[in-house]
Parts: C-alpha cells; sequence; structure tokens
C-alpha cells in the first residue's frame, strides 16, 4: 500500500497498489486476435461479436434480453464510470454472453451508484475484455460483417480460440427465445418512476386495474420499460411468455396485443409467428423490434440478417407518414426484406443511414409495428409518442364496439 501525506505529516488519500491486470484474449472466426485485459469474472465465453455506439446505458444494455447470445463491443471509450445502481436494470441480471470495452473507469461517480462494473460482472459471471483497440474492432465488424468470437483469460492459444470461435453455431437459425421468457403469466402494476424523467403528481388519482383496458404483452424477451410505459398508459398489463397460443391470449379477453422484443433470428419463432398470425385483427396490435420482425412474418413477408446490426441510442429514423425525424434506440441483426412485401403491409418508418424498414402497419386491421424500441431505457424519448399511438387504437377500437 503506498500513502499519501499531507502537510502536517498526517496520512492522506490512501492509493491501494492494484494487483498485475490479467491478460484476456478475443479472438474473431476470422482469425483476428486481439489481446486485452480481463475485468469482470475470469473464464471463456462464446458468441456473436456486435458493436453498441451509444454513448450511456451501459447497464440497461447488459441486461436487455435481445442480446442474449452476444458478445458487445462499446464504441465509446470510457466505461463504468457512473458504476451500476438497482433501478438501470431490464431484466433479471445481465443477458449479454460477455462484454468488451476499451477503458473501465476505476471510479464509479453517481449518487444512484451502488456498485462498480467490475464486481457487478464478476457478481454474474460475465467475461469481459478491456484496453483493446475498440475502434479497430468495431472498423473490421463493418468491414468484414458480425461473426462468432470467443473470450477468454484461460485458454491463451491463438489458434486454439480462432478454432473455437468458429465451430460456434451462430445466431441464425437458433432460438434464443425460449432462453429468455419468462416461466409463468404476470400481472404487471409497475409505471414509470419520476427519476427516469415522468413526474407524477401528488393529486393524481390512481385508476384501479378493472377500469383500465386491458393489454396482453407476449413476452419474447421483454425490457421491462416497455411493460412500465404500457402501465402508465392507463392499461392493465398481462405479459405472457412468447410461447403462449392464441387461444390463451384470447381467453384473456384483451382489448390489446403488444408483441416484445427479444434476442435472435425471428424466423425459426414458427409457433410464435402461427400465433399472431391468428391474432391480427383480434384486437389492436403493436409490436417492437423482434415483435415488428414476427408481425411481418406472420403477414407473409421475410427477414435477413444485417451485415452489422443497428445497436446504438444515435440511429435516425424518418416517419414517412409525418416526415419527421426521430433519433432512436434500436438494438436488432435482422431486418424485413423489403422485396416481396405482402400488399397487406405498408411501410411506415425507414431507417435513413441504410433505408432500411423501420415501421409496418396493416391496411386492413388495426396493427403496425417499429423496428426500434420506443420505451428507449437508455435513449432519447422521441418516439415513445408510439405508445399513445396505441393507446388511441385500443380506444377507438373500444368505442366503436358500443
Amino acid at each position: 500500500m503506498i500513502a499519501e501525506t499531507s502537510q502536517n505529516g498526517s496520512p492522506g488519500n490512501e492509493l491501494i497498489e492494484q494487483p498485475e491486470p490479467i491478460v484476456a484474449r478475443l479472438a474473431l472466426s476470422d482469425g483476428t486476435v486481439f489481446t486485452g485485459c480481463s475485468f469482470g469474472a475470469e473464464g471463456t465465453t462464446i458468441g456473436e461479436v456486435i458493436f453498441n455506439t451509444s454513448m450511456t446505458g451501459y447497464q440497461e444494455i447488459l441486461t436487455d434480453p435481445s442480446y442474449r447470445g452476444q458478445l458487445v463491443a462499446m464504441t465509446y471509450p470510457e466505461i463504468g464510470n457512473y458504476g451500476v445502481n438497482v433501478d438501470d436494470v431490464e431484466s433479471a441480471g445481465p443477458q449479454v454472453s460477455g462484454f468488451i470495452v476499451r477503458s473501465v473507469s476505476g471510479v464509479a461517480s453517481n449518487h444512484r451508484s451502488s456498485g462498480s462494473l467490475h464486481d457487478y460482472l464478476k457478481q454474474h459471471g460475465i467475461v469481459g475484455i478491456s484496453n483493446i483497440d475498440t475502434r479497430a474492432l468495431v472498423r473490421h465488424i463493418r468491414s468484414a460483417g458480425a461473426m462468432e468470437a470467443v473470450i477468454s483469460t484461460e485458454k491463451l492459444d491463438d489458434a486454439a480460440l480462432v478454432a473455437k470461435a468458429k465451430a460456434s453455431p451462430g445466431l441464425v437459425g437458433r432460438d434464443l427465445v425460449s432462453e429468455v421468457i419468462p416461466a409463468e403469466p404476470v400481472q404487471w402494476q409497475e409505471g414509470l418512476s419520476g427519476w427516469w424523467g415522468f413526474e407524477v403528481s401528488d393529486e393524481a388519482q390512481p385508476v384501479a386495474d378493472a377500469d383500465r383496458p386491458h393489454v396482453v404483452a407476449l413476452d419474447f424477451g421483454m425490457k421491462r420499460n416497455i411493460a412500465r410505459h404500457l402501465y402508465d398508459q392507463g392499461f392493465r398489463v398481462t405479459v405472457l411468455p412468447g410461447t403462449a397460443s392464441a387461444e390463451e391470449v384470447l381467453k384473456l379477453n384483451p382489448d390489446g396485443i403488444f408483441l416484445s422484443n427479444g434476442p435472435g433470428d425471428p424466423e425459426p419463432l414458427t409457433h410464435a409467428i402461427k400465433t399472431i398470425e391468428q391474432l391480427i385483427g383480434k384486437a389492436p396490435l403493436f409490436g417492437i423490434c423482434l415483435g415488428h420482425q414476427l408481425f411481418a412474418l406472420a403477414c407473409g413477408a421475410k427477414t435477413y440478417k444485417l451485415k452489422f446490426g443497428h445497436r446504438g441510442a444515435n440511429q435516425p429514423v424518418q416517419n414517412l407518414e409525418t416526415e419527421k425525424i426521430e433519433i432512436t434506440s434500436q438494438n436488432h441483426g435482422f431486418a424485413v426484406e423489403p422485396e416481396g412485401l405482402p400488399d397487406c403491409l405498408q411501410v411506415t418508418h425507414k431507417h435513413l443511414n441504410d433505408g432500411t424498414i423501420a415501421g409496418l402497419k396493416h391496411v386492413e386491421h388495426p396493427a403496425f409495428s417499429v423496428q426500434y424500441h420506443p420505451e428507449a431505457s437508455a435513449g432519447p424519448h422521441d418516439s415513445q409518442y408510439l405508445f399513445t399511438v396505441f393507446r388511441k387504437m385500443v380506444a377507438d377500437n373500444l368505442a366503436a364496439k358500443t
């Protein structure tokens, strides 16, 4: 231990000598290898290496079930500077397979912080690697595409690690949703808190659940902030596992149906696609991210894998109906194929970076979807109006029945 001494000779701030860093390696399936330092848990982990361009929100990213099976690299260089807390989690715990950063902050400076990023990852068994050139990694992924990779602190032989990455099954054709869906239905009763940016009036009267329109949310890996938004819109929210059948959904007499985000390739989820096909037209429907892709597949569209995906809180989208631009939070590696789009679907939003489909609506039934996260968490609030659109759609449908 090295101690500083103040001018009067009394001890000042103590500087604790750090142990020698543990070497970690990131090996990509194309033979590219990066050497850095271990943080979080030690061990070996495998997954698809991708990148996220957000400057903040690393805890929400870590706990987003849509990242199941992936090694997430952050493009922003300093990560961990505001620590972690109990509020900014989007599921029961971290969902990523591994975490990649340029530099891990040695200081967790925030009044809400309850611990460090390093300790949080270690507690949950998530292997991380730091002190690599993340700029070079991201440029490589943008050129070569997202691919399977390995992070290890145990096996440091480059050839063996590359071979392990090559042997990984990848994401295409895999059902990752089954790993993140809830075991049982849940009655959601939590809204947005004041610190998140929404002040709740002391004079506001709570709406009894019996008086709220009922939304059934199919959970394919749903972020908690989505359910909070639905509840704050005045809905009674029942969350069902994404494996639920149309009969199970309709038995609950929903006034609206929500399709959540989730991980991986949508096309293997044939049961969910069939369920959604049977639900279209039964009640107003709103899907986001994976839910958007499943909605499109249920209508007869096709999906495809993007080269490196859209992941970050700064993705520009144009609403084609209003011509307004929204800066959105996105996290997906698959998209809806524009070629052969069925006549029953109309494109409502497009991604301005590459022109991919970012929103759809059904031309005959009250149903729509977007390829991004209007609940943000973390990210901009430009697209929160979509929850209001859904609420109005449900209200109009109920009024038409009376």
